[in-house]
């Protein structure tokens, strides 16, 4: 079995690194950062799957129609939307990112400035 069949077993629980897609992963995590930031729901759209849903830390689930539709009214507004300490895995056809997230904004009219870990899959 070569190098690159052994990080396309999925069944392999062996993390092996894969710089070029842990890169291009990296460039999507920010992208979809930037996007968030800005309320662009064009870009979230186009880098969201239809079944996409986010869970928070507290249990709460927003699907992708849910947050798109928040964006394109400007419920929330940021002034920051960074991730720091981003690391991401790559095993076979699946990625993993972790990383810090300052979040800073208004919603609904309301104040919000904290930080966060995060995982997405």
């Amino acid at each position: 079995m070569t190098h690159d069949q052994h990080r396309r077993d999925v069944k392999s629980s062996r993390w092996e690194p894969n710089p070029p897609d842990a890169t291009i992963v990296a460039r999507l995590d920010s992208e979809y950062q930037t996007a968030v930031e800005s309320s662009d729901a064009a870009t979230m759209d186009r880098l969201w799957a239809d079944d996409f849903v986010l869970v928070t830390g507290s249990g709460k689930i927003y699907t992708k129609s849910h947050l798109l539709q928040e964006a394109r009214r400007g419920y929330v507004i940021y002034d920051r939307q960074e991730d720091t300490a981003q690391k991401v895995r790559v095993w076979g056809n699946a990625a993993v990112i972790t990383a810090t997230l300052w979040e800073k904004g208004t919603e609904n009219g309301k104040p919000f400035d904290y930080t966060l870990w995060f995982t997405d899959t």
